[in-house]
C-alpha cells in the first residue's frame, strides 16, 4: 500500500526495492537531537517520487511534552538551513498555509516571528549599529479561497520585483509515522509543493518556477486515516477504512500547543540562519 508522506526520509526508508546507489545518507547526533542528511540523485529521487536535492531531517523529543530543547534544536536547524542558502543577498521568507485551520497554521504563525529587515538600510542602519543585518522580507500568502491568488503566483510576482537571492518557504507537512508528529523538522533545497501531503497539491515553489533557489522547511502535523488504522491494528488497516475515511487527515488533540511551539522553533531556526550575529530569541521578540 502507498502511504502519504512529505518526509523524504520516510519515503526512502519505506522504499520497497531499496534506494539506488546515487543516494547518500549520513546521520549525526547533538545531545538528544538527531540530524539525518539525505542527498538524492536522479535515480534515487525517481525511486521515491521526490525531486533531486538535499533533504535534512532534524528529530527531537516531542514538543508537546516540553519545550526545553527548543533553542538547542533551533540552533541546529539554523546551521542546517544556512548550509542550504546562499551566503549573501536578500532572502524572502514565505509563510504558507491557512491560519484558520490549526494543523495548517504553521507557516503563517512562524512567519510572524521572523524579523523583516529589508527596510533597515542606509544611514539609519549604520547609525543604529544594524548594518550587519541580512536583508529579509517576510510574507504570509494566505490561501486561494481567501485571496483568489495561488501562493505560487504571489511569490513569483514578489521574486520578479525584489529579486531575492533565495526563498525560504514554511509549510505544515504530512508524515507516515505517528511518532514523527510534532518532533521532526524537514529542510530541503528542492522547493515545496503546498498541499501535496493532503492530496491538494498546488503550483510548486521551486527554482524552476521562481528562478531563484528555494528551501522548504516544515513540521509534520497530520497523518492520514489509513496510516493510523495500520499503526493501531498492526495490520493492513487501510482495507477497513471506509471510502470517506480514506480521505481523512488526523492530527493530535494537543495540536494547538504543538503548532505554537513548532512555529516558534521554525522561526528561531530561520532567524538563527539569517542573522547569526544576533540572539534568535531576541529577534523573535523584536518581530512580534
Amino acid at each position: 500500500m502507498q502511504f502519504r508522506t512529505d518526509l523524504a526520509l520516510e519515503a526512502a526508508i519505506n522504499c520497497a526495492d531499496g534506494l539506488p546507489d546515487d543516494a547518500l545518507r549520513e546521520e549525526k547526533r547533538v545531545g538528544e537531537i538527531t540530524v539525518d542528511r539525505l542527498t538524492l540523485g536522479e535515480r534515487s529521487a525517481d525511486a521515491i517520487g521526490r525531486k533531486q536535492g538535499r533533504y535534512v531531517t532534524v528529530s527531537f523529543p516531542p514538543l508537546t511534552d516540553n519545550d526545553r530543547h527548543l533553542e538547542e534544536a533551533a540552533l541546529v536547524i539554523g546551521d542546517e538551513l544556512a548550509s542550504l542558502l546562499p551566503r549573501d543577498g536578500t532572502v524572502l521568507v514565505v509563510g504558507l498555509g491557512n491560519e484558520s485551520i490549526t494543523p495548517d497554521a504553521l507557516g503563517p504563525h512562524a512567519a510572524d516571528m521572523v524579523l523583516a529587515t529589508r527596510h533597515i538600510r542606509g544611514e539609519f542602519a549604520r547609525s543604529s549599529g544594524l548594518d550587519d543585518l541580512r536583508p529579509v522580507a517576510v510574507i504570509r500568502t494566505g490561501v486561494l479561497g481567501d485571496t483568489g491568488l495561488e501562493s505560487g503566483e504571489t511569490v513569483a510576482a514578489l521574486c520578479r520585483e525584489i529579486r531575492p537571492a533565495a526563498v525560504v518557504a514554511i509549510d505544515a507537512l504530512a508524515c507516515r509515522s505517528l511518532s514523527r508528529l510534532g518532533c521532526t523538522v524537514q529542510l530541503c533545497n528542492s522547493g515545496i509543493a503546498p498541499g501535496s501531503g493532503v492530496g491538494n497539491a498546488r503550483a510548486p515553489l521551486c527554482a524552476d518556477t521562481l528562478g531563484v533557489p528555494v528551501v522548504g522547511i516544515g513540521v509534520p502535523t497530520v497523518v492520514d486515516a489509513v496510516t493510523v488504522a495500520q499503526d493501531l491494528t498492526g495490520t493492513d488497516g487501510g482495507e477497513r477504512v471506509t471510502p470517506n475515511g480514506r480521505a481523512m487527515m488526523v492530527t493530535p488533540r494537543e495540536v494547538d500547543l504543538m503548532i505554537a511551539r513548532a512555529s516558534r522553533l521554525v522561526a528561531l531556526g530561520i532567524n538563527a540562519a539569517l542573522q547569526p550575529h544576533y540572539s534568535p530569541a531576541d529577534l523573535v521578540s523584536a518581530a512580534v
